[in-house]
């Protein structure tokens, strides 16, 4: 424990959902209403700072994989110097805060500091995207189990064992949901074709439960042709297994260029 002196101010890490406003839980929204601080990053929905106060001060801390990111140990430094001012301190993430969304580091930083924290969970985009697509993640016929993995490892780590893993989601029955894949989708189609059949059912969303939302479905033997045949780029969410089979259709929606992209599902 540090032996700086006990912040008067607290700090809140919320989760602010996948996109889709109104997918805000009541005790974020609460959150963020009493919040004199906020550091918002870049994927949440400017919609959701509607709920905030107007005497708040908004600082935004972009965090978007593939560009450039306002620096980890910088936003930390933001939290700790607030909280020592007395401020109620939001920082509110897109998706939830401790599903790939360095909420962990976050929290063992701030009580190394000695300072409260608190942690309001949000829909996270994994479950979001499926749902959009009425698609469920497990099924008693279908999928056992559902796994969370990143498709983005921090450098110097080797990231995901791929074949091993699809070794496992064959042998137990699992869903895989992938979350920042798109720019290694040829390393990780490869990977997963080691264990999973290649006409294993895949589907891409890019921006879940927003009005741009686009998916696209596939195999996995086509995963990274599909990405570069609709064109979908990140921020997206891959889904790999057979609770994909035996779906007619996903409906329609309609891209923001207002065109229609759905896909039928694999059947």
């Amino acid at each position: 424990m540090s032996t700086t002196t006990q912040a008067s101010g607290s700090v809140v890490l919320v989760g602010a959902g996948p996109g889709d406003p109104d997918l805000l839980t009541l005790k974020a929204v609460k959150a963020i209403a009493s919040a004199t601080v906020l550091l918002v990053d870049d994927l949440v929905n400017d919609a959701v700072l509607a709920h905030a106060s107007p005497n708040a001060r908004v600082v935004h801390v972009g965090k978007r994989g593939g560009c450039a990111s306002t620096p980890q140990a910088f936003i930390e430094k933001l939290m700790i110097q607030a909280a020592r001012e007395g401020q109620r301190v939001v920082r509110l993430k897109g998706g939830d805060p401790f599903v790939f969304g360095r909420g962990g580091e976050e929290v063992e930083h701030l009580h190394r500091e000695g300072i409260a924290v608190e942690v309001i969970n949000g829909i996270t985009s994994g479950l979001a995207a499926v749902t959009s697509l009425n698609v469920p993640l497990t099924h008693r016929d279908h999928a056992h189990g559902v796994v969370f993995v990143t498709g983005h490892a921090k450098p110097g780590d080797p990231g995901t064992d791929w074949a091993a893993l699809a070794q496992c989601a064959h042998q137990a029955r699992l869903t895989l949901v992938i979350y920042m894949g798109v720019s290694s989708a040829t390393r990780i189609e490869a990977g997963l074709l080691a264990g999973l059949p290649p006409d294993t059912p895949v589907a891409i969303v890019q921006h879940a439960t927003l009005p741009e939302q686009r998916h696209a479905s596939g195999t996995l033997g086509t995963l990274t042709a599909t990405l570069g045949a609709h064109r979908l780029g990140s921020p997206s969410i891959i889904v790999v297994g057979d609770v994909l089979r035996g779906l007619a259709s996903v409906g329609l929606r309609t891209t923001a260029a207002g065109g229609s992209s759905a896909w039928p599902l694999v059947a």
